[in-house]
């Protein structure tokens, strides 16, 4: 194992880009990864991508565990999970301890899901978003992984809660004798100033505490586990095309889409027709025109009967058909994709190895470029469904169009 060395294990796609992005930030080399074949280096960040939020329990456990152990040169983890707590978040961190308890005796889980800049904070042990327990927001009627409960110990089984008060040295303290009796330990943070007061208590505890939580904890966390303090190199853009690609059912993005089709009306929008062959579908809809915009968004859900994962998983794989044919034909200069689900089928239909992450161009949108695969060296920006203002797609294509420099963009 390496210091210098972080791995990242993430339940979906757009989480790992957001989460490693953080690394790239303090100047860590950082790969998302897309395949088996990990990238290696000194001071460099690798996330891996499990799948695991929308799985049962077992499964959930054992991807986590198998991302973890393959991770082998890593002296650090991270475990990057929702941070509204949707799906399998409780079997991840049983898989990711069971695996790096291979490596360090007494090792225990350090939650803490806040992202204040996004509006995820963590008070009382109850998670919010927006100030709103969170089983009383979106996520709780998510129509594949609902949030019942806004206790972040009733959502993680067995886990304890300790007061985040006081220096970290008294934090890192009481983490570790709550973490020698329990497998996770759930902390608050209201603010930025909270998660970097978590952090130094994490650094303290070495290896043995695992941080679990979204980007806010391992933005706090990057600068303090090394990296280079050298500015990453940021690719140079120069965006004429652009492809945005929507997967999520979150009505959130979805109302982003909806403004993205009012701001630019120039914006040709496909949706995946049953029956129709993906190459037949984007020559009908692309004729010998090369817009400047195009969004393909995942149709209603419809069809065959099974359950909402069931569901997801064949409308991934129908959208992503279709994507590689409006690919194949327009060469996007940049690709934007919104939805971790859809954007996994995307990449792997594309033939992409990993993502060298190098920057964002908005807080929570992680931009890099692709690695192998036919759409090599094509910039790709990645989002989660779930956050932002009505307007922030809209921004983010305004971004990229501007974005000829190396200074990373940040509305």
């Amino acid at each position: 194992m390496s210091e210098h060395t972080v791995g990242v294990v993430a339940d979906d796609l757009t989480g790992a880009g957001d989460c490693v992005v953080q690394f790239a930030r303090a100047g860590w080399t950082s790969h998302l990864a897309l395949g088996r074949d990990l990238p290696a280096g000194e001071r460099a960040a690798v996330a891996v991508v499990t799948d695991a939020r929308a799985q049962d329990d077992g499964p959930a456990a054992a991807a986590t565990a198998a991302a973890v152990r393959a991770l082998a040169d890593a002296g650090r983890l991270y475990v990057k999970i929702d941070s509204t707590m949707r799906g399998s978040a409780a079997a991840q961190v049983t898989g990711a301890l069971a695996a790096w308890r291979e490596r360090v005796t007494g090792a225990f889980a350090v939650v803490c899901p806040s992202y204040p800049a996004l509006g995820r904070t963590v008070s009382e042990g109850v998670l919010l978003v927006g100030g709103v327990p969170v089983a009383a927001t979106g996520a709780g009627h998510d129509p594949v992984t609902p949030v019942r409960t806004s206790d972040l110990t009733a959502l993680l089984p067995g886990a304890v809660r300790v007061p985040a008060d006081g220096d970290a040295a008294a934090l890192a303290d009481r983490l570790a004798a709550a973490g020698a009796a329990a497998d996770a330990v759930v902390v608050d943070a209201l603010d930025d100033a909270g998660l970097e007061r978590l952090a130094d208590a994490v650094v303290l505890l070495g290896a043995r505490a695992v941080p679990v939580g979204s980007a806010g904890l391992a933005a706090a966390l990057a600068p303090r586990w090394g990296g280079d303090r050298a500015a990453p190199d940021r690719p140079r853009v120069a965006v004429g095309r652009t492809l945005v690609v929507l997967s999520s059912l979150n009505e959130v993005s979805r109302g982003q889409a909806d403004e993205l089709l009012r701001a630019e009306p120039g914006t040709l929008l496909v949706i995946p027709e049953a029956g129709t062959r993906p190459d037949e579908a984007a020559a009908r809809a692309l004729g010998t025109d090369l817009p400047a915009t195009v969004l393909v968004r995942t149709a209603e859900p419809t069809g065959p009967a099974g359950t909402g994962r069931e569901r997801a998983g064949r409308a991934a794989a129908e959208l992503a058909d279709l994507v590689a044919a409006v690919t194949e034909r327009t060469r996007p200069h940049a690709v934007v994709l919104i939805g971790g689900d859809g954007a996994r089928a995307v990449l792997a239909r594309l033939g992409a190895r990993s993502v060298r992450v190098a920057g964002s161009v908005a807080e929570g949108v992680p931009l890099g470029r692709l690695e192998g695969g036919p759409a090599h060296g094509t910039v790709v920006v990645t989002k989660a469904g779930g956050f932002g203002t009505r307007r922030t797609v809209v921004d983010v294509l305004e971004s990229l169009r501007s974005y000829s420099s190396h200074q990373e963009v940040n509305p």
